[in-house]
Formats: C-alpha cells, structure tokens, sequence
C-alpha cells in the first residue's frame, strides 16, 4: 500500500500537550491522526459533535438565580450562616428523615 506525507502546522504548545496525552494512550501523534482519519471516512465526517449552541450562553439566568437565592436567604433569615452551620443544619435534617 503506497503511503503520503502529510503536514499540518500547529502550535508548538498544542503538539506537544496532544502528543502527552497521547503517550498516556500508548500511542504516537501519527498513529492518533490516521485513527482520526480512519473514523473520518467511516463516519463519512468529522468523528466527532461539532455544533454551535442554538442560543448563546447567557450568564444572566444564572445570576438571577444567585439573586434570587441571595433574596430568599435573607428573608429567612440564615444568610450570614457559616458553612459549618449549614452543614450541621443539613446533618440535623438528615437524622430526622
């Protein structure tokens, strides 16, 4: 079977993290690129999920959640509890059950 050469230029610093974790693989750089080439043509694709996310993460929705649970904390009252306090509350809830 005839071979090629092929080249591709990468960031020094990317080849040598991919090459790390490929020796923890047990296998080479050129061995890990023609098992991507490989999956390539029997998936008639890129092996794995490429996507772009149909709406863009919005950290809004998670702030409002800290918001609302900040809000919450307070009106009950247990906002200035320490963690060993809320451990032990935990634990007393637990026991009960």
């Amino acid at each position: 079977m005839a071979t090629s050469l092929l080249q591709v230029r990468v960031e020094d610093s990317l080849k040598d993290e991919a090459a790390q974790v490929f020796e923890r693989l047990g296998i080479d750089t050129s061995t890990a690129v023609r098992m991507f080439l490989k999956r390539a043509v029997m998936e008639n694709g890129i092996p794995f999920r490429m996507t772009i996310p149909k709406t863009p993460y919005n950290a809004d929705r998670g702030y409002r959640a800290m918001v609302e649970i900040s809000d919450e904390s307070e009106k009950n009252g247990v906002s200035d509890m320490s963690l060993d306090e809320i451990n032990a509350e935990i634990e007393s809830y637990r026991k009960k059950r």
